[in-house]
């Protein structure tokens, strides 16, 4: 691969408010109704803000955190920070005061742009006294200073920012599974190379429709959706709410959707409350219907156009995978983190293997340690977790190659597989190590199941804690049982005998992000769960019957 020459988001921003200035850039829908910003008019705001953050002193190299949820000014303060030499610290929407407390803190944060948040009066309890705040008065944060009054006041700035490709332009603190979230730094260089080398190989295709729904503080979401759009002239369109989101997303029907799998099995669930397997099976197997239905499920879910269909975060069953081909929908999985600046492996449209994340993007250096650990060296690489130089040291081994803590391993075409996570391994009272991943994605081929973790400290063979779907929970009990149960046997007839399931725990308290038992990004938080219930085990696991009903 010839390496194209080196860029900037904002120049290539620039450049597309230079060649197609009419073009819409921006959509987000305010009490129902679309409104736009054109490359041109959102190039101009973004000058004027980056102006006006100049004016309230600060300087290139300061940090300037942005709390929101989706939506125009995110992109646009994104942009307007890397045109005033800023470093942005991007912060999860969902987050509570104390966490944003700590992370505006351990940034050295010196102002803040608060948008469009559910909390805001709550989370604002997390602000240092001595940060400044810039509010945004269409989604009614108040701050010491106003979006809309910076646009107005300041003129565009004279020249944005000239970024040394070696400089930090933004610290992305992570979700985090385990422990307190860090600060992982990236270059313009780490993000700049990502693009350049996925738009050709992936492909990214220029002038893409894109919906931004995900958490933009999500490396994902920014690389895949944000600077996709920067970098290749796309066109976003926001979801407005949660009950919205699939009208909106159907009104857009974007060339790229990216998901992680708790939404595909949401989608699932919901075509199945409309059309039942069997009845599914039928009109599937008339060639007529078959065309007609597929074509409809893929226009209402709002994926008529999309040509590369993405899951992330976590692994998705094959089984899942299966069923939406069937639909004409081609699920690629993909792996990447924070910290490699998702310089990874994917699946590409047409060179898609189920059960596997795919291929690395050239020049990313793979290799396994002894414990099969996942270990990658590329440019996308972070330069450090920020003021953490022992925390950073231990991600990277003797030849630098960054230590993922996933467990994979390669198949016979060189396609990548992920068979669990290093941490969340744990040992039963046997003495015996359970990876529970791949059993948690083989038991959430079932959508009666909402979420599920397999655990296991401290008693002789593992459990699963599973959460019901929707479906689920309308089940009648004896028949929701049953079911369950011979889902169970008919899994562990596939485990080793010290990975078998002895019992199927249902918990009535959903996990969420607001109750800390969900990362932002929909992961669960295993050791969280295990504070909650660990006590439980033992109680659960002399129970009689193989389903327990948790009811606390």
């Amino acid at each position: 691969m010839i390496a194209m020459p080196a860029s900037s988001p904002v120049q290539r921003f620039l450049h597309w408010a230079d060649t197609c200035p009419n073009d819409v850039f921006l959509r987000q829908p305010i009490n129902g109704q679309w409104q736009t910003l054109t490359f041109a008019q959102a190039a101009d705001h973004c000058k004027r803000i980056a102006q006006g953050l100049r004016s309230m002193g600060l300087q290139p190299g300061d940090k300037v955190a942005l709390l929101s949820k989706n939506c125009s000014e995110w992109i646009l303060a994104d942009l307007a920070m890397m045109m005033a030499g800023v470093i942005s610290v991007p912060i999860y929407p969902t987050l509570t005061a104390h966490s944003i407390e700590s992370i505006l803190v351990h940034s050295e944060s010196k102002a803040i742009i608060a948008g469009k948040l559910d909390q805001y009066d709550k989370q604002k309890e997390g602000f240092p006294a001595d940060i400044r705040i810039i509010g945004v008065k269409a989604f009614n944060s108040k701050g010491d200073v106003q979006w809309e009054d910076l646009l107005v006041q300041n003129e565009p700035i004279a020249a944005p920012f000239a970024w040394d490709l070696q400089d930090v332009i933004t610290i992305i603190y992570t979700s985090g599974t385990t422990g307190a979230p860090k600060g992982v730094m990236h270059t313009l260089h780490s993000i700049d190379r990502v693009i350049q080398t996925a738009t050709p190989e992936i492909p990214l295709i220029q002038r893409p429709t894109l919906f931004s729904y995900l958490p933009l503080s999500h490396i994902a979401e920014r690389m895949g959706i944000e600077l996709n759009a920067v970098y290749n002239g796309g066109f976003i369109s926001f979801a407005e709410s949660l009950d919205s989101f699939a009208e909106n997303l159907a009104d857009t029907q974007p060339d790229i959707f990216f998901a992680v799998p708790r939404i595909w099995i949401k989608f699932r669930e919901k075509i199945l409350q409309k059309l039942p397997q069997k009845k599914l099976n039928l009109f599937l197997s008339i060639p007529i219907l078959n065309n007609l239905l597929r074509k409809k499920i893929k226009t209402s879910l709002g994926l008529s156009k999309a040509y590369f269909v993405v899951s992330a975060a976590a692994p998705l069953a094959k089984e899942v995978q299966e069923w939406y081909k069937k639909l004409g929908i081609d699920i690629c999985q993909a792996y990447g983190m924070t910290e490699d600046c998702v310089y990874a492996h994917f699946n590409r449209p047409g060179s898609n293997k189920f059960g596997t994340v795919g291929k690395p993007l050239s020049g990313l250096q793979v290799k396994f340690s002894d414990e099969k650990e996942i270990r990658v060296k590329s440019e996308g690489n972070m330069q450090g977790y920020y003021k953490e130089p022992a925390m950073t040291a231990d991600m990277f081994d003797e030849e630098g190659y960054l230590k993922t803590g996933d467990i994979g391993e390669l198949d016979a075409d060189g396609y990548l597989m992920i068979t669990g996570r290093v941490k969340d391994q744990f040992k039963t009272d046997k003495g015996k190590y359970i990876a529970p991943a791949p059993i948690e994605t083989s038991m959430l081929t079932n959508h009666h199941l909402e979420q599920v973790c397999v655990v296991g400290t401290g008693i002789p063979q593992p459990i699963a804690l599973v959460t019901l779907s929707d479906s689920g929970k309308m089940q009648q009990q004896e028949a929701l049982f049953a079911q369950l149960e011979a889902d169970m046997q008919v899994l562990n007839k596939t485990l080793e005998k010290h990975e078998r399931i002895e019992k199927i725990v249902i918990l009535e308290k959903s996990w969420t992000v607001e109750n800390g038992l969900l990362t932002p990004s929909l992961k669960v938080k295993r050791n969280e769960l295990e504070k909650i219930y660990l006590p439980h085990y033992p109680m659960w696991y002399s129970k009689p019957t193989t389903i327990v009903r948790d009811n606390g």
